[in-house]
């Protein structure tokens, strides 16, 4: 299996115009929690989707470089 692109860890898909596809919005949130090892305070089975249009955040990576979640 080759790289997508240099530094990525593995082939990642993309739209029909050659960007890189977005995070699903019906991820849970719970997922998000695991993965980032944040706590955004809020049900598990949120979907990031619901999450980011409450928070008026753009994208996931937005949502983690944001300080929401953050541990102290």
């Amino acid at each position: 299996m080759t790289k997508d692109a240099l530094g990525m860890k593995g082939i990642r898909s993309r739209n029909h115009n050659g960007r890189l596809r977005d995070k699903r919005d019906d991820t849970h949130m719970g997922t998000v929690e695991k993965k980032y090892d944040r706590d955004f305070n809020v049900r598990s089975d949120m979907q990031l989707g619901t999450f980011l249009k409450k928070n008026q955040i753009t994208s996931l990576n937005d949502l983690i470089e944001s300080d929401l979640g953050q541990n102290d």
